[in-house]
C-alpha cells in the first residue's frame, strides 16, 4: 500500500511539472487602448452641414481597440502565434470598422526568430508596417492623416483573406509581402491584391517603402473587395475627393518615407502616388492619379511632454470624361499641430488642431471641398478641426 502511494505521488508530481512546463511555453495576453476625446469641427456634413461637437474614440492617435494575442513554443525557435483585435466605439460599445467583430486584425500563423513569420487572416498591409510609422500621418489622430487617406497611411483599410510573410531584421534591413486571395468563384484574380514593403534603420536614420495593388477593389458584396471589406460593406470612396472613381477596376499606391532623429527632435517626410485605374466608359477607361507629400517634426520637451507639427500637400491630376469635360484637378493644403503629455507610461492627454483648404474640381465635377481624413465633406473649401483627448493603454 505504501509503495502504491509513492507511485501515485510521483505520478502527480510529474503531471504538475508537465502542466507547469506547458504553461511556461504558452502565453495569452489581453491588451487594448482607449482613446476618447471631444472633437470640434467648424464645418462638416456636406452642403447642409455646419459646426459639430462630438465625442469620438475612433479618430485619435490610436483608434480604440481591445484584443488577445498569444503564442505557443513549438521547439527549435518556432512558435505558433495568433492575434484577435477588435475596434471599439467607446461611446456606445459598438464594434469599429463598420461593425466588423474583429475588424482591426485577426490572424494565426507561425513565427521563427531566424526565418521570419507567416500568418493568415485579416491583416494590416505593408504600408502600415514599413513607411507609415515615419510619415507625418503616423504622428497620430485624424488631424495628421492625409486627405481622404487615399494612400492608406492612416490604415483606414485592412486586408481580408491575406497570407503575409515578414522577415527577421538583418543588419537593420527588413522586408515583407502579403497576398489577398479574392475568393470569387470562377475568377481567381477578382478582388485579389498584394502589397510589398521594406525598411532600413541605422541609428537615427530610417527609410521605408511599400507598394500595393488591388484588382476590383470595390465589391457589391459586403465584406469583400478592398475598399468594401468591412462587415457593413460601406466604401471608403465616400467623399467627393474620390467617390467619382468608384468604378475603378484597379487601385495601386506607392509610398516612400524617411525620418532622422537629432537628439530630442525627429524630422520626417514622405511621398506617395495613388492611382484609380480603368475607370470605365464614363471616363473612357482613363486613370485618376494623385500625388501626396508631407513633412513633419516631433520634439520631446521632456520624457513626458511632446510637441508635433506637420504640413501636407495633395494634388489630383485632372481626368477627362467620355463627354470631354475634366474633373478631379484638385489641390489640398493641410497643417496640423499637437501637444501630448504623459501622466504615466500608460496614460496621456493631448490636444491637437488642424486646418485644411481645398481648391479645384472634385472627382464628381463639383467644386472641391475640404475633408479631414474620412470624417466627411465640408460644405465649402476649408475646414478646421480640434481634438482634446485622454488615452489609456492596458
Amino acid at each position: 500500500m505504501k509503495k502504491r502511494m509513492q507511485f501515485i505521488y510521483i505520478g502527480a508530481t510529474v503531471l504538475c511539472l508537465l502542466s507547469s512546463t506547458t504553461q511556461a511555453q504558452s502565453s495569452v495576453s489581453l491588451y487594448g487602448i482607449l482613446d476618447e476625446g471631444v472633437m470640434f469641427t467648424n464645418n462638416v456634413g456636406g452642403p447642409t452641414g455646419g459646426k459639430r461637437i462630438a465625442l469620438d474614440s475612433l479618430s485619435g492617435i490610436n483608434g480604440s481597440r481591445w484584443g488577445f494575442t498569444g503564442s505557443e513554443d513549438l521547439g527549435g525557435g518556432l512558435k505558433a502565434v495568433f492575434t484577435m483585435e477588435s475596434g471599439i466605439n467607446v461611446n456606445n460599445g459598438a464594434a469599429g470598422q463598420g461593425g466588423t467583430a474583429f475588424g482591426r486584425q485577426v490572424f494565426v500563423g507561425l513565427n521563427s526568430g531566424r526565418y521570419g513569420s507567416l500568418t493568415l487572416g485579416r491583416q494590416y498591409d505593408m504600408i502600415f508596417y514599413f513607411p507609415e510609422p515615419i510619415t507625418a500621418a503616423g504622428i497620430g489622430s485624424a488631424i495628421f492623416v492625409h486627405p481622404g487617406d487615399l494612400d492608406n497611411t492612416g490604415n483606414t483599410v485592412r486586408v481580408n483573406n491575406a497570407v503575409r510573410y515578414m522577415s527577421p531584421t538583418l543588419g537593420g534591413f527588413s522586408f515583407g509581402g502579403e497576398y489577398s486571395v479574392g475568393g470569387v468563384p470562377g475568377n481567381t484574380t477578382a478582388n485579389s491584391g498584394y502589397s510589398l514593403g521594406a525598411g532600413y534603420a541605422n541609428g537615427p536614420f530610417k527609410v521605408a517603402a511599400a507598394f500595393e495593388y488591388f484588382k476590383n477593389p470595390t465589391s457589391a458584396t459586403a465584406g469583400s473587395g478592398f475598399f468594401t471589406n468591412n462587415a457593413n460593406g460601406a466604401s471608403v470612396l465616400a467623399g467627393s475627393l474620390n467617390k467619382g472613381y468608384v468604378t475603378a477596376t484597379a487601385y495601386q499606391v506607392a509610398v516612400v518615407a524617411a525620418s532622422y532623429a537629432l537628439g530630442p527632435l525627429t524630422l520626417m517626410g514622405s511621398g506617395s502616388n495613388i492611382q484609380y485605374a480603368n475607370l470605365g466608359v464614363g471616363f473612357a477607361d482613363h486613370t485618376a492619379r494623385f500625388n501626396n507629400v508631407d513633412f513633419g517634426a516631433q520634439y520631446a520637451i521632456s520624457p513626458s511632454l511632446f510637441l508635433s507639427g506637420a504640413y501636407n500637400y495633395l494634388i489630383g491630376k485632372g481626368v477627362e470624361t467620355a463627354s470631354g469635360s475634366t474633373v478631379g484637378n484638385q489641390h489640398y493644403h493641410q497643417v496640423a499641430a499637437m501637444i501630448d503629455y504623459f501622466l504615466s507610461k500608460r496614460t496621456d492627454v493631448y490636444l491637437g488642431a488642424g486646418w485644411q483648404k481645398a481648391s479645384g474640381t472634385s472627382s464628381t465635377g463639383a467644386a472641391a471641398v475640404a475633408a479631414f481624413a474620412n470624417l466627411g465633406d465640408s460644405s465649402n473649401n476649408h475646414q478646421f478641426l480640434v481634438r482634446a483627448a485622454l488615452r489609456h493603454k492596458f
